[in-house]
């Protein structure tokens, strides 16, 4: 292998280090959609039927997809903080997936070339 590929590979190594640690340092992992609303009860004399500011709430509810199916759950405020940073993680885990795909790639057209 001549100089030049041993540093690809190496640098190639050294981001799928990166990408592990980045990953093994998430703690929560969630898909789905978290959504945050407020409501009006509906009483004719209560603050909210007047003034918009003064809905009930704030609720939670998460959308994700369970067994094929798209399921909407509400959650607390607390889980919904947990949520967020999970979603988040979720997001940025895939994309870092992809970029390990892509080195893994990378790596194997380096070290194993295609025949003639």
């Amino acid at each position: 292998m001549s100089r030049r590929r041993e540093q690809v590979a190496k640098q190639a190594r050294e981001r799928i280090a990166s990408i592990q640690a980045a990953l093994s340092a998430m703690d929560y992992v969630s898909s789905g959609t978290l959504l945050h609303y407020t409501k009006v009860c509906g009483r004719p004399a209560c603050r909210c039927a007047k003034d918009p500011s003064a809905r009930h709430g704030p609720y939670f509810r998460w959308g994700h997809m369970k067994g094929g199916k798209l399921v909407h759950r509400t959650v607390s405020p607390e889980q919904a903080d947990i949520l967020r940073r999970a979603i988040a993680n979720y997001r940025r885990a895939k994309k870092l997936m992809k970029a390990w795909e892509n080195e893994t790639e990378r790596l194997m057209d380096i070290e194993l070339p295609q025949k003639p």
